[in-house]
């Protein structure tokens, strides 16, 4: 399990973002304060207040798998 901060700007920002981490068959989850949504839940992740840093927690423990999907979501990629 691996844990990133994220952010979400924009609507275009949320589409592309679950389009990523839809091709993975293991779970995400994003968690903002107290609230915990399914990331490929394009539903769940605009029941969030997106104008703050989320955290994305990746439940793989397979590290070539983990290297892919961080690459791949390096565009929402936050340092907080």
């Amino acid at each position: 399990m691996k844990e990133i901060n994220i952010r979400l700007n924009t609507v275009d920002d949320v589409k592309s973002f679950v389009s990523t981490v839809m091709k993975y068959n293991c779970n995400f989850d994003i968690i903002s304060n107290r609230y915990i949504v399914d990331a490929k839940s394009i539903m769940g992740i605009f029941s969030l207040d997106l104008s703050k840093s989320l955290t994305l927690r990746i439940n793989s423990e397979d590290y070539n798998e983990l290297t892919k999907i961080e690459h791949d979501i390096s565009p929402f990629i936050s340092t907080k």
